[in-house]
């Protein structure tokens, strides 16, 4: 498989990505501003199919009407002349500090009123621009005093936001998809909905759970030493898979947004393998945007950031093409029938099967020989060797 990115891929950047300044808690800048139009320009010549903004990304903060208009104008041009996208808009609700102490969430209900209409005029944009899915990262949506939220009435105030921006949505006819970025820190000590898992409880009591999802991000849920190929597994079998954010991580530390792959790389290759390869008959389990939410090093001039964004494409077209060779070996489909992986798939119950029928089979517990089954080897080292040997091209 050539190492080629096409449209049928559908890789997409965030224009706060390749436009990161790489400024830090510790360090000024060490790019200059990136003018959104380059970006679109750019990203097309990596062979990107669609570009993400937050709102304050694309027009500066504060900026006034006929200010706005005209970078907007221009976006579009640029749009059009280059043929990519924007799959997905978000909005900023962490950088300015009036959300300092959150936006849906904060102590003050102004501020919350501001956060609402802000977001409100984002998916306006979203829905000009042809976007499908609104993120919502609440990064500051949190806290580090445990006496100074009431948790409870956090969660009250998110749903209430919430369902308010779906019926806007609804009701302005933009058919917009909602998905939530769950972290667990960084900037607040504690984020709310601070994992999948949280998201996805929260979102199934909204008024419209069905317009809610997640947008996982690799570097998110290894901060909190997860498994991400697992969470995204859950979330498919879920159907809450709305978006999903591309990056490395190292571990449970602070979030690095790294190259895709450039963390966990046999955790990337699992990932790869499942949104690939893991639904019906080897079909594609996802089929929305592969979108990478990584950060240039802070060591990169923009030549730098653009073989990054490329790094990006190709490590997952290599994984790609690792998985789909690892699938097709006649090794590997023996390993993975000596190991039961298919049998899994099999109900525990025959089609019609009670518990009482459970309760009368005998050889399900009384004839049962729990010793002898306990004798049987998996062969899960042998398959994950395999596993490696793909990654690795070692066979």
């Amino acid at each position: 498989m050539p190492v080629q990115p096409t449209r049928e891929d559908k890789f997409s950047f965030g224009l706060w990505t390749v436009g990161w300044q790489a400024r830090d808690p510790f360090g000024d800048a060490t790019r200059a501003a990136l003018d959104p139009i380059e970006a679109v320009h750019k990203l097309a010549e990596v062979g990107a199919y669609g570009i993400t903004f937050h709102d304050d990304d694309l027009v500066p903060f504060g900026a006034d009407a006929h200010t706005r208009d005209g970078i907007i104008a221009n976006f579009k041009k640029a749009l059009d002349e280059t043929g990519l996208i924007v799959p997905m808009v978000t909005t900023n609700l962490f950088t300015h500090p009036v959300f300092k102490d959150g936006g849906f969430t904060s102590n003050d209900r102004s501020v919350r009123r501001y956060a609402l209409r802000k977001v409100m005029r984002q998916m306006d944009l979203g829905a000009e621009l042809g976007a499908q899915t609104l993120v919502l990262w609440g990064g500051r949506e949190g806290a580090e005093y445990d006496v100074a939220k009431d948790i409870r009435a956090a969660l009250d105030r998110y749903a209430e936001a919430l369902n308010l921006l779906a019926q806007y949505s609804e009701d302005r006819g933009y058919g917009l998809r909602f998905a939530i970025e769950p972290k667990p820190n960084e900037p607040r000590g504690d984020i709310l909905l601070p994992t999948a898992g949280h998201a996805i409880a929260f979102v199934n009591d909204l008024e419209r759970p069905e317009l809610f999802g997640i947008n996982p991000e690799v570097g998110h849920e290894q901060m909190s030493n997860l498994n991400f190929a697992q969470g995204i597994a859950q979330a498919l079998w879920h159907k809450k898979l709305f978006h999903i954010d591309l990056n490395g991580q190292h571990g449970p530390k602070f979030d690095q947004d790294l190259v895709f792959g450039h963390g966990d790389l046999l955790n990337a290759f699992a990932l790869v393998d499942l949104l690939e390869f893991g639904g019906p008959q080897g079909a594609p389990a996802y089929d929305g945007p592969r979108h990478f939410d990584y950060k240039p090093s802070r060591t990169e001039d923009y030549d730098g950031v653009w073989e990054s964004a490329r790094a990006n494409i190709r490590m997952y077209l290599l994984l790609k093409e690792r998985a789909q060779a690892f699938r097709a070996d006649p090794a590997v489909q023996e390993a993975l029938a000596a190991s039961g992986v298919a049998e899994l798939n099999t109900p525990t119950l025959q089609a019609g099967e009670t518990y009482q029928d459970l309760l009368a089979d005998r050889s399900a517990f009384e004839d049962f020989n729990p010793d002898a089954a306990g004798e049987r080897g998996y062969g899960f080292v042998k398959l994950h060797q395999l596993a490696i040997d793909h990654v690795l091209k070692a066979n």
